[in-house]
């Protein structure tokens, strides 16, 4: 009463087929690879290095204290 032997899969996949039909079966395998292929591709970039974008030195001296500034009356 453990798992089935290959004959009961065998059935099982003859019955499924059956029922589905091939052409849906095969829409079905189609639809699953292109979204594995998709996570890949997702997995794929999600691993490349993005661009940093390099700090200037002389952004201090540009950087506007506001609080520092005096107001002429």
């Amino acid at each position: 009463m453990g798992s089935f032997s290959i004959w009961h899969w065998l059935i099982v996949l003859v019955i499924v087929m059956l029922v589905f039909g091939t052409k849906k079966l095969r829409n079905i395998g189609q639809d699953l690879g292109g979204a594995v292929k998709g996570f890949k591709e997702g997995m794929k970039a999600s691993e490349e290095p993005t661009e940093q974008i390099p700090q200037s030195t002389t952004s201090v001296d540009k950087t506007v204290d506001v609080h520092a500034k005096d107001v002429s009356k």
